[in-house]
């Protein structure tokens, strides 16, 4: 039995309870006055038309038997099973085209209208529909219809050209919209591409595709609908990111289940969700990880990319060239590589989020602000990374094979011998130049690395932060560079105690940090204040040497007692009463305490 006495600022009032996970149930904790406001990505407003109301009064009939193609009405030509639109106007097509194509060749300010009702086309040799010229081109489903649209395995192209390379393809603005449902089987490469704007307003879609589901090189708006995607490639995906103000990818609602062997969702530039809910599994998903045990590639093709480029290989789940702006939705994300990336900014407002995977589970290169939300990060490499990290509150549940928030990372490079290496870089390389701010939420961390890690400093000022691990002396509860400014909220740590670290001592709110506790794993652990009170009562999910403890409520001159042994609270064996300073037993922390 030993004992020690420690001095704080303050009482503990409240009693806190941590499972075997180290779950805080029951926490003193203070938000911080002033929170970083997040700001939305700056994605031009949508100004497309997308009228799905039609009827047959005032619109070209066009029915298929087989190969055969009757038109009733004017704007269309039919020849060698080939409808070519050259007009304005609705075009009303129902029928089975076994072997044949759509084709619009229409003048620049021409709008057209094409309506699937339950509609088959297949064509062997090239695009089931191409459009190839007209202002803006709207493809409505009709209500209550299911339409097929089929390719074949090879083209044939038009003046040694490469494009049309999808089964549905547009060179102009392409719209789809109504409530029917839309099957494309893309045996070519891709099944929705357009090479300007793509908009989708509703309707359900079944995809299949060898390459990408669906594309829009200057951006890809969803305004609703319900999305089945299964890709060899990215599901969703933007590809200008040349232009000013064009690549962006931007979701007001829907359902999407995707799987597929890049990106789930993938813009040049930017990417905004305002809600909907998304099921994405990327290259196999987490069990195929871009990581090994040590941090390297374990040869998944995703983990050698560069996130400029177009061709290379990437399996993320949500993935922007520039900014990521989430405001709410329901995320299952089981990915390769990182759930959620960018190489610029991530900011995330609300949402559920469930995530699965083999790299980080949140990765943005400059800075990352979190301001509300669920975060359940089962599996990871490490569960948040950025440059910069804000977080203004939110609740979170991260367990990582390395460290569970970072202040590092950056794009995965290929080494000069051509071999799988991955490295991280930042956008800013300065030593200490990371940021950890915790301003609110409710953060638990199970971390078989560092469990808070920061390239630089780490300030609390409220929220609760609860850490489990390390068990490896390699390795500590928390890491920092510079310094770790404890002004606010609650902070409880167990872990090894090679590495082990405590917040500064020009911290403004006062903590318990000790490198002698000897724990065992599933063995119980109590704090009493000095009237024998229960402050804090948990158990230890792994082998542990350090504690470290921090509310608003401790206070200098009290002594606190830790008392352990056992399973459970009434059975503890042996007591260690803290000592004065600041700390209980051996270890150096940062900012002048020593041993």
């Amino acid at each position: 039995m030993k004992n020690t006495k420690m001095k704080m600022n303050k009482p503990f009032s409240k009693y806190l309870y941590l499972t075997s996970s180290l779950v805080l149930l029951t926490a003193c904790s203070a938000d911080a006055d002033t929170a970083s406001t997040s700001s939305a990505v700056s994605i031009p407003e949508n100004t497309t038309t997308s009228d799905s109301s039609y009827s047959t009064d005032n619109s070209t009939l066009v029915s298929f038997e087989a190969e055969a193609i009757t038109i009733d009405g004017s704007g269309a030509t039919e020849a060698d099973s080939i409808l070519t639109i050259t007009k304005p106007g609705t075009y009303i097509l129902s029928g089975t085209l076994s072997q044949g194509q759509v084709r619009v060749e229409a003048a620049d300010e021409a709008d057209v209208q094409i309506v699937l009702n339950s509609v088959s086309i297949t064509n062997s040799t090239g695009s089931a529909i191409y459009v190839k010229s007209s202002n803006q081109t709207t493809i409505t489903l009709a209500e209550n219809t299911t339409n097929t649209l089929t390719d074949g395995e090879s083209y044939t192209f038009e003046d040694s050209e490469d494009e049309p390379d999808a089964t549905l393809f547009s060179k102009t603005d392409l719209v789809l919209n109504g409530t029917g449902t839309l099957v494309i089987d893309a045996n070519y490469a891709h099944a929705i591409k357009g090479k300007d704007d793509v908009t989708i307003a509703e309707g359900i879609y079944n995809i299949t595709a060898v390459g990408d589901g669906i594309k829009g090189r200057d951006s890809l708006t969803i305004q609703s609908g319900t999305f089945n995607i299964v890709s060899g490639g990215d599901g969703l995906q933007t590809t200008n990111e040349e232009e000013e103000g064009k690549g962006y990818l931007s979701i007001q609602s829907g359902s999407f289940t995707v799987t597929a062997g890049g990106d789930g969702l993938q813009a040049a530039t930017d990417l905004q969700i305002s809600g909907g809910d998304f099921a994405l599994t990327t290259g196999g998903g987490s069990a195929n990880s871009t990581k090994d045990a040590n941090g390297g590639s374990p040869g998944f093709p995703g983990a050698v990319e560069s996130s400029s480029s177009e061709d290379a290989a990437s399996a993320k789940g949500l993935k922007a060239g520039a900014s990521l702006a989430i405001a709410d939705g329901t995320f299952s994300l089981d990915t390769a590589d990182d759930a959620l990336h960018t190489n610029d900014a991530i900011t995330i407002q609300g949402g559920d989020f469930t995530i699965s995977s083999g790299d980080d589970g949140i990765h943005s290169d400059a800075s990352l602000t979190i301001d509300g939300g669920t975060f359940d990060i089962v599996q990871s490499y490490e569960g948040l990374e950025s440059m910069a990290l804000t977080i203004n509150g939110g609740e979170f549940n991260i367990t990582t094979s390395d460290d569970g928030i970072n202040t590092s990372g950056g794009n995965n490079v290929s080494s000069s011998d051509g071999s799988n290496t991955v490295q991280d870089t930042f956008a800013n390389t300065a030593t200490g130049s990371g940021t950890l701010i915790i301003n609110g939420g409710t953060i638990t961390v199970n971390a078989v690395g560092d469990g808070v890690d920061s390239n630089g400093s780490i300030e609390m000022n409220g929220g609760t932060l609860v850490v489990n691990g390390p068990t490896e002396n390699d390795n500590g509860t928390l890491d920092y560079d510079t310094s770790f400014a404890m002004n606010g909220g609650t902070l409880v740590g167990i872990g090894s105690a090679g590495m082990a670290m405590s917040p500064s001592s020009t911290s403004t709110q006062s903590f318990l940090f000790t490198t002698d506790l000897a724990l065992s794993a599933d063995e119980a652990i109590q704090i009493t204040g000095p009237d024998g009170e229960v402050i804090l009562t948990f158990k230890a999910s792994e082998v542990s040497q350090s504690l470290v403890v921090s509310t608003p409520e401790l206070v200098e001159g009290n002594t606190y007692t830790v008392s352990s042994g056992g399973t459970t609270a009434t059975d503890l064996a042996a007591t260690t009463e803290a000592s004065s300073s600041g700390m209980m037993g051996g270890g150096a922390a940062p900012g002048g305490f020593m041993k």
